[in-house]
């Protein structure tokens, strides 16, 4: 991690500067904030009380949004997880404002200096949000875990909640948590190796800001409680997932494998790494063997990321079983959905054929028209991150012109080396040719452009 200060406002106007660039929305307008004032005051009246259940929440510490809510019982064998989803459709109507809005957004977009939401705050971080106290509108979906991590949806309901505790990633004990947490947790990790799942989560370059106004520029591995959180998740979204593909609707969330050329470029890779990849082991049973927190495994684990074609969704074909390659089963979204659109209509169908009714024919008409939404939002989310990351390594480098650096190749292809700095969270690229992935280099810094937000490396020696 490298913290970085900001005496000129370089990073503040390189923010203000990206914002511009990708037409981040700054505020809301004027009808849709008016909007959802008025929905924020409604009362729910088609929800039963829960609020005896112990929910708790577990997100990142500073997290305002807060999606999901949680409650773990025992039915003999099985584990039975509550999961409280936010229940967003029922202050946001098919056509007003707020709807509209939220069709043109897409998901909410994150900056180290603030976030454009997907809702107004007075809902996404207020009415809506399953903050703790309450009481808030919640959908509930239990999930029925058994031994072998198997999942089944035994039910939906609208209901009426009381979060008993914000718990963080960072700071949460397992005493914090409900009794049968880990043991959940383990089960789901358990039948995703046992199916051949192949989740890739390699440490993420970020930029965040602190409160002291100085940003840290770092490589974050993902933390044990953020890991078993997302078990819970995953559970949810798999059941809902079985449930809406035997009623022949909904829309999923699908990624197809790397084929057998990128495997076999990947098992060059490891070789380049200097990693032991038997010949008999599949690539998802490899990867398991990873260490993010070794430089090399963690260079790899971006290879595998890159090696396979992107997430994107669809919706329901007659006669397609829609797979997602990393989960290794059929999977949809919808335990987000005060992030990203799509999730809402899932979380709609999801309650409707959970209660013998029909799927309403908005979401049904939704399903089709969603995913040409959601890859725009997320192709903006990526060039925002990458935006970002760029800009703070220009920051970072902008005195250091003509100094050498350690590195390490992770990847090559027609451009040249990708590298990632030894001792610095920066990954840049080098036109050198004749690198192979796993070469430790020495690079010379040439040129940064704190305008374009580009930098420049070639080889020393």
């Amino acid at each position: 991690m490298k913290t970085l200060a900001d005496p000129n406002s370089a990073l503040a106007l390189g923010l203000a500067a990206i914002r511009t660039q990708f037409q981040v929305p700054e505020s809301f307008p004027a009808e849709v904030l008016a909007a959802a004032g008025v929905a924020a005051k409604r009362a729910p009246t088609q929800h039963i009380d829960r609020t005896d259940r112990p929910f708790v929440t577990l997100d990142p510490a500073t997290s305002t949004d807060l999606d999901q809510a949680f409650a773990i019982e025992r039915s003999g064998g099985d584990i039975v997880l509550h999961y409280a989803i936010a229940d967003v459709a029922w202050f946001v109507d098919d056509g007003d404002a707020i709807d509209l809005e939220a069709w043109r957004r897409g998901a909410t977009q994150y900056l180290p200096d603030g976030k454009a939401g997907l809702y107004p705050s007075v809902l996404s971080e207020g009415a809506a949000s399953l903050l703790p106290g309450g009481p808030r509108p919640a959908v509930i979906f239990t999930v029925r875990v058994a031994d072998d991590g198997a999942v089944k949806l035994d039910g939906s309901e609208r209901a009426i909640i009381r979060s008993t505790a914000k718990l963080a990633y960072d700071s949460v004990r397992d005493t914090d948590l409900p009794a049968d947490f880990i043991e959940l947790s383990n089960r789901i990790q358990g039948a995703e190796d046992r199916r051949g799942a192949a989740r890739v989560d390699p440490p993420e370059q970020e930029v965040e800001r602190a409160d002291d106004g100085t940003y840290d520029l770092r490589f974050r591995p993902s933390l044990v409680s953020e890991a078993r959180n997302a078990a819970l998740s995953l559970a949810t979204n798999l059941a809902i997932a079985d449930m809406l593909q035997a009623h022949h609707t909904g829309l999923f969330r699908v990624m197809a494998a790397p084929d057998d050329r990128a495997v076999k470029r990947l098992r060059l890779t490891a070789v380049a790494y200097g990693l032991t990849w038997p010949a008999g082991v599949t690539l998802a049973e490899f990867q398991r063997t990873l260490n993010p927190a070794d430089a090399k495994h963690a260079a790899f684990m971006l290879a595998i990321r890159r090696a396979g074609e992107g997430a994107s969704y669809v919706p329901y074909r007659d006669g397609v079983v829609p797979w997602h390659a990393a989960m290794a089963a059929t999977y949809a979204h919808a335990t987000a959905p005060l992030r990203r659109l799509a999730d809402r209509y899932v979380v709609r169908a999801t309650l409707a054929i959970a209660n013998g009714q029909p799927v309403p024919e908005v979401v049904t008409a939704a399903f089709p028209r969603l995913p040409k939404v959601m890859a725009r939002a997320d192709a903006l989310s990526g060039q925002i991150d990458r935006a970002v990351i760029d800009l703070a390594e220009t920051v970072m480098l902008r005195d250091r012109i003509g100094e050498t650096f350690p590195a390490i190749v992770t990847d090559v292809d027609d451009r040249g080396a990708r590298i990632q700095l030894r001792d610095l969270p920066v990954v840049a690229r080098v036109a050198t040719k004749g690198l192979e992935p796993g070469d430790a280099i020495t690079v010379r810094l040439s040129a940064v452009d704190l305008e374009r937000r580009t930098i420049g490396f070639e080889t020393a020696g």
